[in-house]
């Protein structure tokens, strides 16, 4: 089969990197994939003149049931969407967007969710669909780039200290927008950089939302211990994840956040905001470290400072986790078979 794939494709995000790896199980199976990002096209009319070339196309998927998956409702095609965790988590409650929702879900062959907590949220709001209604966690694959060198990543950030390794570095990562909150914490952890100096907080990802990042980097600069790296390819982004003491989530929405599975894949501590995407993934102090509150993250920062043993223990059980539950093999099997049920 040729399917039509349409995602939002901003450059190094989740979406982009979960859209390339759901692409690749599909061509496994042997189909044609073109992967479009949602942003290429103003309307339905659009993506339904598109897939009628010749030759045509025979199916469709997209990821986000109202960023992309409204693109698909003008065409005379099978297909199959993704949930995001802005769709659900946000989405859901502008009754214009999901009155679209609905009208896409109704015409879907199947939808996936992440998690069991994300199929249920959508049940709650788009019911008489629950049966259409998969679940299937994300597959995680990390890589390290080989040639990624730690002293050079933190002085490129703007941190001066000589003997870098005796830091102990906190490392945000998310898309500079404001779902994601990235100085959710920096106020707090600034304060407690100032008592010990050998914290520090990087946050790194793309420049996703132009406001949001002139804000960023206006109280990165003039705030202590905090800096902002710029982005990095996927290998190297994971090279400095496994070198960091920390991996810090801060969202205030999540559907399930790459990044937390794959520090956890890299045996790297997790500390995330304690919002239902975060929690279906972290288990507090045996996969990773929950916290609501600025004060709270730094209370438990602290714990995994003075307690190695708890460092240790979720560091271990996160990847132990990941290895059971995101594998690829299952999530291509599952694709493989969704795909089929468009012919």
């Amino acid at each position: 089969m040729k399917l039509l794939f349409l995602a939002c494709l901003s450059p190094r995000t989740g979406n982009q990197t979960t859209a390339e790896r759901i692409r690749s199980h599909i061509e496994s199976a042997g189909h044609t994939c073109d992967l479009r990002d949602a942003a290429e096209f103003q309307s339905p009319a659009e993506v339904a003149k598109l897939v009628a070339q010749n030759p045509p196309f025979d199916a469709a998927l997209a990821i986000h049931l109202f960023r992309a998956g409204r693109l698909l409702l003008d065409i005379q095609l099978p297909f199959g969407v993704i949930f995001g965790g802005t769709d659900i988590n946000e989405d859901v409650k502008v009754e214009q967007k999901r009155v679209v929702m609905e009208q896409v879900l109704l015409k879907a062959r199947f939808a996936v969710a992440f998690t069991n907590k994300l199929k249920q949220e959508a049940e709650i709001f788009l019911l008489p669909q629950r049966s259409k209604i998969f679940v299937q966690p994300q597959g995680i694959k990390t890589e390290v780039s080989e040639n990624f060198c730690w002293t050079e990543f933190l002085r490129s950030s703007g941190v001066k200290r000589e003997h870098v390794d005796e830091l102990r570095v906190f490392l945000l990562v998310c898309g500079l927008r404001r779902v994601k909150d990235p100085l959710y914490v920096v106020k707090v952890f600034s304060e407690w950089h100032c008592e010990d100096p050998l914290n520090v907080l990087v946050i790194i990802g793309p420049k996703m939302d132009p406001v949001i990042t002139v804000e960023v980097e206006a109280v990165v600069k003039g705030t202590a211990g905090v800096f902002l790296a710029q982005e990095r390819s996927q290998q190297e982004l994971h090279a400095a994840m496994k070198r960091c003491f920390a991996v810090v989530n801060s969202s205030i929405s999540e559907g399930m956040s790459a990044a937390i599975l794959e520090a956890m894949d890299l045996g790297v501590p997790v500390l995330a905001r304690d919002i239902p995407g975060n929690a279906a993934v972290v288990q507090h102090e045996f996969t990773g470290l929950l916290y609501s509150s600025p004060q709270e993250f730094v209370h438990q920062s602290q714990r995994l400072l003075s307690d190695p043993e708890l460092r240790e223990r979720v560091a271990r059980n996160g990847k132990l986790y990941v290895e059971e539950h995101h594998g690829l093999n299952q999530e291509k099997e599952t694709y493989r078979q969704l795909v089929e049920t468009l012919h």
